[in-house]
């Protein structure tokens, strides 16, 4: 038991993830969302009263209604599928053919293994062989992966295979840079680091092609 919980600790604080997709169990949307509301209400509550916080204070009383709120419609509103942004695709009608870059998508996700916040910028390309998809729905499509307890590689990985799928092209790729506050509140407390993941799909594992990735994004990383 020792020895398994020791290995536990160790996959949290490495922040090592252990799967592609996100670890959901199958019952997982079987009550309403209204339901897991009042559930992490009263698990708030508890956590608050056993650090010995005063619940009647006026400052307190909606605090474990506001932790559940934002819980369930907020930063792990991502976990739901029926918020899964629709992506339309359209007809490359004007044959661009080059690659299109959408850089500095913000990332506001949550660390699984602490619950702390995950800060920073995606950078997501893709080379059309025929079908394009709205700007606003690359940045739809990070922030719904985004809302869930995450690892940022997984994060990665999701973002491409759902551009991959959206779009019929394996020509995608993505790079994030972001802080994670499990790193910079806590442990080591380094305030100054932040972690650079990066997952390349079809033409960009091409060295060339994914140097023009990165030279668009003036993010030079070696990989």
């Amino acid at each position: 038991m020792i020895q398994n919980e020791d290995f536990q600790e160790e996959i949290g604080n490495n922040h090592i993830a252990t799967s592609a997709q996100t670890p959901l169990r199958k019952d997982a949307f079987d009550i309403s969302d209204d339901e897991k509301i009042e559930r992490i209400k009263k698990d708030v509550e508890n956590i608050l009263t056993t650090l010995g916080m005063d619940l009647t204070d006026d400052s307190l009383k909606g605090t474990p209604n506001r932790v559940a709120k934002m819980f369930v419609k907020e930063i792990f509103g991502g976990l739901n599928p029926t918020k899964k942004p629709s992506s339309s695709t359209f007809e490359n009608k004007y044959k661009y053919n080059e690659m299109l870059v959408e850089k500095n998508i913000v990332v506001y996700s949550t660390c699984e293994h602490h619950l702390l916040p995950i800060v920073g910028r995606a950078h997501v390309a893709y080379i059309s062989n025929g079908t394009v998809v709205g700007l606003s729905k690359m940045n739809r499509i990070v922030d719904y992966f985004a809302k869930r307890p995450q690892v940022q590689e997984r994060l990665n990985i999701q973002i491409v295979q759902e551009l991959q799928k959206v779009l019929g092209t394996e020509d995608v790729a993505c790079v994030i840079d972001a802080k994670h506050l499990c790193v910079n509140s806590r442990g080591i407390r380094d305030i100054e680091s932040s972690t650079v993941t990066a997952e390349f799909g079809g033409k960009f594992k091409n060295e060339q092609t994914r140097r023009e990735f990165l030279d668009y994004i003036k993010l030079d990383t070696q990989f």
